[in-house]
């Protein structure tokens, strides 16, 4: 099993989850907030194609998460799963007969060797959903959009040799910034996204002696820093900031294997 960043951030997301069972591959693609043209360049990247992919997975409507996502169906036939809510939110569009399917929290998803495992959490969109992903044998945690902690979602990254967190905002540097009250207001908010602090709150209740890899993910250009993020990560596992890996907007986050 293995994953890697296509890009993450305000301007676009999408992770590429990777499962080999003998000869067979599986791959989902976690959000697809580009233009079909930007993703077949960033799947180029790291020596993919669309048609390389076996569902897609879309965690809310947010447009950076998105994108071209509904394309996927029409032009490759690719199955893509969101909420009702999500699908209420886009507008309730209409896809290939069967391609469009319903992610519920706690309803585990099958596509091929892999097992998605969506579970809801506090963002300002209508049915949010995130998820952790296995293959039977290793465990990912992605948790990219949330405005804060709950039980639940501590539950459901639980024992997860992978971690995609969350590290929008340094609060001071957004406190200190040009938007306007009421966007930092949304942003710091219960329902908008994670500071560094909260990102490494959470680390600290799911962290474990198999934690592999930590990638502080969806960094703000303008209310952080890779540094900042990989610092408050670091000091919350026991970690050196280096051993932090950091998705940015550009290019990503190249793969990671968690064999």
């Amino acid at each position: 099993m293995r994953f890697c960043s296509l890009g993450s951030g305000s301007s676009g997301n999408a992770l590429v989850i990777e499962s080999r069972c003998g000869t067979t591959t599986s791959r989902v693609l976690v959000d697809c907030g580009f233009s079909q043209r930007e993703l077949q360049v960033r799947l180029a990247r790291v020596g993919l194609a669309v048609d390389d992919l076996d569902a897609v997975f879309v965690t809310h409507e947010h447009a950076d998460h998105v994108g071209s996502a509904l394309t996927l169906p029409r032009r490759h036939g690719i199955p893509l799963w969101a909420s009702r809510g999500t699908w209420r939110a886009l507008g309730e569009p209409a896809l290939p007969p069967g391609l469009l399917r319903c992610a519920r929290d706690g309803q585990p998803i099958g596509v091929g060797s892999l097992q998605l495992c969506p579970f809801t959490v506090p963002h300002d969109a209508l049915e949010p959903l995130q998820l952790s992903c296995t293959d039977g044998h290793r465990r990912l945690g992605v948790l990219t959009d949330a405005g804060s902690s709950t039980a639940h979602l501590l539950a459901e990254l639980q024992h997860c040799d992978a971690l995609v967190l969350e590290c929008n905002h340094d609060r001071e540097m957004l406190a200190k910034s040009r938007y306007p009250a009421s966007l930092k207001a949304r942003i710091d908010g219960p329902h908008g996204h994670l500071a560094n602090d909260t990102a490494a709150q959470i680390l600290v209740q799911c962290q474990h002696a198999g934690l592999r890899y930590v990638v502080a993910a969806h960094l703000s250009e303008h209310n952080n820093h890779p540094a900042l993020a990989a610092g408050a990560l670091a000091l919350a596992c026991g970690a050196r900031p280096s051993e932090i890996v950091v998705a940015n907007a550009a290019s990503g986050v190249g793969w990671l294997s968690l064999l």
